[in-house]
């Protein structure tokens, strides 16, 4: 039997990783992980699960979640991609990776299947997922789209509830070039009679979830119409809000162990979510005040990291996975108000997502610490350089994150700010 990392570069090297490969690794319909789960005894029948969807803050929504019901002692499963270190983040029950015994046993055992129908690395790890989580006989599942939602590989289960965190311009060439045709894509996750929380409302794409809730008999819920947001106060390690709920509830000073631009809408959405699953008893456990006692040590429960996260100090020393418009104008407009007198930003981009429209957003004034990625898809430093030089951007190419890590931290002064981005893979690279 192969060791777990033999395992590893077996996946690697057989299945086509988006990630990794971009898009001629995708898949773009259900037909291989529907086969695969055929074969496996549709362990996903099984599963009691929230589907999460949307272009930014899926990840920390769904970690959100997942420490509110381990707190509460529900037995939780966890599906999230990408990872940053270890192939096992994307598949962890109670905040606990599953082990390399359990990743060598399903390649080994299913390696024939692999061979014949040949799915995407997402495909196989997704049916990793459920098989493992219905083996383990978790209470519920919380399983986080790879990519869109109507043609995700996840979205073959029958949720207690779907959530949409919000929608922005990523994957065009997947999932259309207008907000509205994005949100069609996304929207593919609601259910028949199954409960729909949308967690930032715009009229445009609102209508769309609106009409497609509406066709599939679905209770919708907008999270800003129904609880109100305080966010009162912020450090590097917690962020303190004021929840309410008309008629409902009021929380007071609830700290929660997630920082940066996007925490309150995320917190909002997932506390929404939790309150539906309450108030129309979908999971009899659930009691709401508990899950908010859990929200303080979210990383320690759920194993959350690499969105804005801080790695060190004189000089601060910052990173955040924002790898589209949307997700990158919120982290800037956040620097911004911190003032620091000059910025380090060591910056690492993949070729195929257009990274003119990235470049485009970022201050002039920083130092720039131009790397590769190690992956396929990273764009070569030096192309990287000369590109961003035609947006203002100067800096020098380095031959790996981490030396172009290093050479900022010898650069910046004690009072200043390194800021490590573009590309989830950069961040993966200095965690």
């Amino acid at each position: 039997m192969m060791t777990y990392q033999e395992t590893l570069q077996y996946l690697y090297a057989q299945l086509p990783m988006f990630q990794r490969q971009g898009p001629k690794a995708f898949k773009k319909d259900l037909t291989n992980i529907r086969r695969l789960l055929k074969l496996l005894g549709n362990p996903h029948e099984s599963l009691k699960a929230i589907h999460i969807a949307g272009t930014n803050g899926k990840g920390t929504v769904a970690h959100l979640i997942a420490a509110g019901l381990q707190y509460s002692g529900i037995k939780t499963g966890l599906y999230t991609s990408p990872h940053y270190r270890d192939f096992r983040e994307r598949i962890k029950i109670d905040g606990q990776y599953i082990s390399k015994e359990e990743v060598i046993r399903f390649v080994h055992t299913h390696k024939g299947m692999i061979e014949t129908i040949q799915p995407s690395f997402f495909e196989i790890t997704v049916a990793l997922a459920f098989a493992t989580f219905a083996e383990r006989q978790v209470d519920i599942a919380v399983i986080e789209t790879g990519l869109g939602g109507r043609l995700d590989s996840t979205n073959v289960i029958d949720p207690l509830i779907s959530i949409i965190t919000n929608i922005s311009y990523d994957h065009q060439n997947f999932l259309g070039d207008t907000l509205t045709a994005i949100a069609s894509e996304k929207a593919g996750i609601i259910k028949k009679g199954r409960p729909v929380v949308i967690g930032e409302s715009r009229p445009e794409t609102d209508r769309i979830f609106k009409f497609v809730a509406e066709e599939y008999e679905a209770p919708i819920y907008f999270a800003e119409e129904m609880i109100e947001a305080e966010q009162l106060e912020q450090n590097k390690e917690f962020t303190t809000f004021n929840f309410s709920k008309k008629d409902s509830f009021n929380f007071h000073y609830i700290e929660v162990g997630i920082t940066g631009p996007f925490a309150l809408n995320n917190a909002r959405t997932a506390l929404a979510a939790l309150d539906v699953m309450y108030e129309m008893e979908i999971f009899s456990p659930l009691v709401v005040p508990n899950l908010l006692m859990a929200w303080p040590d979210v990383k320690k429960l759920t194993a959350y990291q690499g969105r804005w996260q801080w790695l060190g100090e004189k000089p601060d020393i910052l990173c955040d996975s924002a790898h589209n418009e949307a997700g990158l104008q919120k982290v800037l407009y956040a620097l911004r108000q911190m003032n620091y007198p000059r910025v380090h930003i060591v910056l690492g981009m993949v070729f195929d997502k257009g990274p003119e429209k990235l470049l485009k957003l970022l201050p002039q004034g920083a130092q720039y610490y131009f790397c590769k990625p190690d992956i396929p898809r990273g764009m070569k430093a030096e192309d990287l350089r000369q590109l961003a030089n035609t947006f203002g951007l100067k800096g020098e190419a380095w031959p790996s994150v981490r030396l172009a890590l290093e050479a900022a931290k010898k650069a910046a002064r004690e009072d200043e700010l390194i800021f490590v981005g573009g590309s989830t893979f950069t961040v993966a690279e200095v965690l």
